[in-house]
Parts: C-alpha cells; sequence; structure tokens
C-alpha cells in the first residue's frame, strides 16, 4: 500500500495527513498526539475514525496542521483521517457517515461589521 494524503479543513485550520501501513502511530506536526492535543475529548476526537472501522493499530499517521486553536485543528485532523480511510476502503462509508465524519463543518466566524463593536453586537445606544 502507498501513502495516502488528505485534506481536512475546519474554520481556519488546515491538517494534511500522511496514511501508510504500520503499527499505529500518530505524529503531529512531529510531535506524539497526545502530546500535541493534551485533553482527552481531542485525543479522542483525532482517534475516532481509526476507533470505529477498527483500525488504531494499522496505520501510522503523520499530520502537519495549521491554523485555527487546537479543537478546529482536531476535527479538521479527523476529516482528513475520515476521507483517506475511504478512500483506501470504500465499505469505511457505510460506518463512517451516519456518525457524520465526513461532512465538512461549514459554519465559520462571522465577520465584523463596520459602525458596530463586533460581528453582531453594536455600540451602545443613548436616548438622550
Amino acid at each position: 500500500m502507498n501513502t495516502v494524503h488528505k485534506i481536512g479543513r475546519r474554520k481556519t485550520a488546515v491538517a494534511r495527513i500522511y496514511l501508510s501501513e504500520g503499527k499505529g502511530n500518530i505524529t503531529v506536526n512531529k510531535k506524539d498526539y497526545k502530546s500535541y492535543f493534551t485533553t482527552g475529548t481531542l485525543q479522542y476526537k483525532v482517534e475516532q475514525p481509526l476507533m470505529l472501522t477498527e483500525n488504531l493499530t494499522s496505520y501510522d499517521i503523520k499530520v502537519n496542521v495549521y491554523g485555527g486553536g487546537v479543537t478546529g485543528q482536531a476535527e479538521a485532523i479527523r476529516l482528513a483521517i475520515t476521507r483517506a480511510l475511504v478512500s483506501i476502503n470504500e465499505e469505511y462509508r457505510t460506518v463512517l457517515k451516519p456518525e457524520g465524519l465526513l461532512t465538512r463543518d461549514p459554519r465559520m466566524v462571522e465577520r465584523k461589521k463596520f459602525g458596530q463593536k463586533k460581528a453582531r453586537k453594536k455600540f451602545q445606544f443613548s436616548k438622550r
């Protein structure tokens, strides 16, 4: 099996992953993913597609991720891993699609408008 290269995005985070056969090592920006993502929920998000398809120890994953915050980065990695697994084996789609892992979350930060304090918040109104 050759190396599979896929991209995942979430908010402003972009994750490029290189998935190849191995022992289950996940490296994020040349660090182990457990030291990069310190909380259990973020580690779970990265592992989720591998756990659902029972491939936790089947593949080595090398990740380059930039932009956004840690949660956005973890979800971008999750999307990229999901896309890579589906490209390897089309049968994984039936497991991953109902969990909502194949959909790219389109929600982005709303822009700030001029004459306002933030995107929706206005300056304080004074009647007198």
